[in-house]
């Protein structure tokens, strides 16, 4: 167990489960190209991600939020362009879901394969991404 008395990944067993981490995917853009300008924030929580599906996780589920769209779909805070960094990032097919709810997610989401959701709240919005690890 950690100092913190916290439990770390190598505390707990997440073979077949459903994990959920929440990361800092507010990635900064360059406004000339609309690139990502640095994926620092990506890069940082990939050990984390692969860690946790190379322990055996049924589906890990990756929480963050990108801008301030103020409770509106604004497409240049869409995760669409972090969903391609984290893909090639962690060398795994990424599917970007448009939404955090309706048929569309219900149906990624029922019984995943193993692999990973990645769900972004837009202050107010959601969206989704689901990666497959097979």
């Amino acid at each position: 167990m950690s100092v913190s008395n916290k439990l770390g990944l190598d505390d707990i067993d997440v073979k077949d489960k459903r994990v959920f981490i929440r990361v800092d995917f507010n990635v900064p853009f360059d406004k000339s190209t609309g690139e990502i300008s640095n994926t620092q924030r990506i890069d940082a929580a990939i050990p984390t991600i692969k860690k946790v599906i190379d322990s055996g996780a049924k589906s890990v589920v990756l929480a963050s939020h990108l801008g301030r769209p103020e409770g509106k779909v604004t497409p240049k805070f869409s995760m669409k362009p972090v969903a391609a960094a984290v893909e090639k990032a962690l060398g795994k097919s990424v599917i970007f879901l448009s939404d955090c709810v309706g048929p569309e997610v219900e149906a990624a989401c029922k019984d995943p394969q193993p692999g990973t959701s990645l769900t972004h709240h837009q202050h107010g919005i959601m969206y989704s991404l689901l990666v497959e690890t097979q």
